[in-house]
């Protein structure tokens, strides 16, 4: 089986669409993590990610066995999307790109400057991907599917080809990000035949770790719910061909939060001066992980920097998010005496340390809370000590440095607290689409009265809202009935340390 698949990655048709990639040294993280790092720079192909590669391939074997074909049609919010508007333009086919009405303009335009037709359905990937199905049934067009097919495996595994050619000694592992899998399955099966000592390592991020959870249960596995942060590898469920081949050829899989993320975007940022979207610097994420947890040093690393189709609207949310996911910066409540001075000397004792965040309204004659951003030097141990010190001073803390809510609400809220009785706080993901707040506001509007409220877009596909509702406890029962059949996602927040701390 192992052979059949190399001769397919090694016969594969990718440069009609494609480019070889470079292998570019990364001299600012080489130098940090003690170690030689190196780009895959997939980012540089013609629609900015590997996506043309297994589009291509597949498409044109195809033709090969239908050369009556006409057109093709996908399912897709972006980057697999342009690959197959790409190809068929390349080939002469017609095709049709299902693609959710929350898709931010910039990759639907993408698609139409490649000669396809974007067809906008639904709020999410499944209701796009199940009107694609339909469309294809009446055009009577072939499904490229993004990652569950050999061929478009067959082609992500090119990269893999490249690599060791460009890389022929001395390799001690190369970092791939995961979605569905198609990379991660061509590289590693590739690799592991040619170089079986490089260790291939799949990166996901926390909130999207399918294949993790299918290794670790043995069969694949549905997520109830995926992050949405780095979208390109936002998926619920593993392909089945590309599960089994990860499961065969993958040494590890590590996962990283969106702070992670954001760090590794600025990273990649400085030492090539390309801003990567969200699942491009995953890789790098994992690698930074994976140096640290192992200890690793002196050795050479190779991270596949997927793709660089970045909203310019989300770079203000990555930016408040690197320094803290490079644990360059510690977010708390602080708590002072509410008398003259005391501002000053708190910022006595946190030294000469950059302030970055300082927010502040007078609530109580006693006692103020204060939130605070303060610039760390790098590394968890600093934040400790910090902490310590500001406890053994008598100054009650709340660590809010890896507090979500405190991170995407509290900070922009800071203002005082109302005497609203019978507050429940919710987290909630919605659609992000014009006049999606409004709809939101009716639906959970209507029945109960909203006492806290606070929205801020972030680029993303998903909105994000924090909301302050007033639920009896007799109405409770009630309200959860009517939050399950809401549609959203949503967390409950009432027991958080940020909101008491400031809000409640």
């Amino acid at each position: 089986m192992a052979e059949a698949y190399i001769e397919k990655i090694l016969s594969a048709r990718v440069y009609d669409v494609s480019v070889e990639t470079p292998l570019s040294p990364a001299p600012n993280l080489s130098r940090r993590l003690g170690n030689r790092v190196l780009l895959k720079r997939e980012d540089s192909q013609p629609v900015f990610s590997f996506k043309c590669r297994g589009a291509y391939n597949k498409i044109y074997q195809l033709l090969r066995k239908q050369p009556d074909l006409t057109g093709v049609i996908a399912a897709s919010a972006g980057n697999h999307a342009q690959g197959v508007a790409l190809a068929g333009r390349t080939l002469g086919l017609k095709s049709i790109i299902v693609m959710p009405r929350t898709t931010p303009a910039i990759k639907v335009d993408a698609v139409r400057n490649f000669g396809g037709r974007a067809v906008l359905h639904g709020d999410n990937y499944d209701e796009a991907y199940a009107h694609a199905r339909q469309l294809q049934e009446e055009k009577g067009y072939a499904f490229i599917h993004p990652f569950d097919d050999p061929d478009t495996i067959a082609g992500q595994g090119t990269v893999g080809v490249e690599l060791c050619r460009q890389h022929p000694d001395d390799l001690h592992a190369v970092f791939v990000p995961i979605g569905g899998g198609g990379l991660a399955a061509g590289v590693a099966t590739f690799m592991k035949y040619l170089r079986p000592e490089v260790k291939i390592i799949g990166v996901e991020p926390v909130d999207s770790a399918c294949m993790q959870a299918a290794i670790k249960r043995g069969r694949r596995v549905e997520l109830d719910q995926v992050g949405i942060f780095a979208d390109g590898v936002a998926v619920k469920i593993a392909g089945k061909e590309t599960f089994r081949l990860c499961r065969k050829y993958l040494d590890d899989i590590i996962t990283c939060s969106v702070d992670e993320i954001c760090a590794a975007m600025k990273d990649v940022f400085d030492d090539t001066r390309t801003l990567m979207e969200p699942a491009g610097a995953l890789s790098v994420a994992g690698m930074k992980k994976y140096v640290e947890q192992r200890g690793c040093s002196d050795a050479n690393l190779v991270a596949v920097t997927s793709g660089a189709n970045i909203n310019f609207d989300r770079l203000r949310h990555v930016a408040e998010r690197a320094e803290v996911g490079e644990q360059r910066e510690a977010l708390l409540a602080v708590t002072i005496p509410e008398h003259p001075g005391s501002f000053r000397r708190l910022l006595q004792m946190l030294g000469r340390r950059q302030i970055t965040e300082f927010n502040y309204r007078y609530a109580d004659s006693e006692q103020a809370r204060i939130f605070v951003g303060v610039q760390l030097s790098g590394g968890g141990e600093e934040r400790e000590a910090l902490l310590a010190a500001l406890a053994e001073a008598e100054y009650p803390v709340i660590d809010m440095t890896d507090d979500e809510m405190a991170k995407l609400h509290v900070r922009y809220m800071v203002g005082g607290r109302a005497p609203a009785q019978d507050e429940r706080l919710y987290r909630f993901d919605f659609p992000e689409r014009p006049g999606a707040l409004s709809t939101f506001l009716n639906k959970v509007g209507h029945k109960w009265n909203i006492s806290l409220f606070h929205y801020r877009n972030h680029g993303s596909a998903y909105g994000r809202v924090l909301c302050g509702i007033q639920v009896p406890d007799g109405d409770q029962a009630r309200f959860d009935e009517f939050l399950a059949a809401l549609g959203y996602n949503y967390h409950a927040e009432s027991d958080n340390p940020a909101y008491r701390a400031f809000l409640r």
